[in-house]
């Protein structure tokens, strides 16, 4: 029931306020029950790790090319041109297990140089290629 005070005519109006209470009491049961009925997402990765780890792993034989600045390839310390780099990754693709190639480019290469290197690398078919010393483009701060 509602009761109109403050009106100083004496005549019975029409209350056109609706009362919200219920509404809003149902729209929090909805609400409750919504957050109630939704599963827990589970972020999970599924991994097939091995059962039997080898007990004694070999380590990869590594082989590190480095770019200077000027393009000058070296294939473990040793200054070849791109031939040369080309029959050594020749080579290194036919062995039974590939070595791993780390590619090490001087700060102020030209990324063409860099592009080249591992564009040979794909053509001839080496799989396990890698770009190492990215430390050196971090921002001294």
């Amino acid at each position: 029931m509602a009761m109109n005070v403050g009106s100083s005519s004496g005549e019975n109006e029409v209350m056109v306020e609706m009362n919200t209470t219920p509404l809003i009491d149902v729209m929090l049961v909805l609400l409750i029950m919504l957050i109630i009925t939704i599963p827990v997402q589970t972020h999970a990765v599924k991994l097939d790790l091995p059962i039997n780890p080898p007990k004694n792993p070999t380590k990869p034989v590594v082989v590190d090319i480095e770019l200077d600045f000027d393009g000058t390839i070296t294939w473990d310390g040793q200054q070849v041109d791109r031939d040369a780099m080309d029959q050594k990754m020749i080579q290194a693709s036919d062995l039974d297990t590939q070595p791993e190639i780390q590619i090490r480019p001087n700060k102020l290469v030209k990324y063409k140089y860099v592009a080249e290197v591992l564009a040979d690398a794909q053509r001839i078919g080496l799989t396990k290629i890698g770009v190492v010393g990215n430390e050196q483009y971090i921002a001294d701060q």
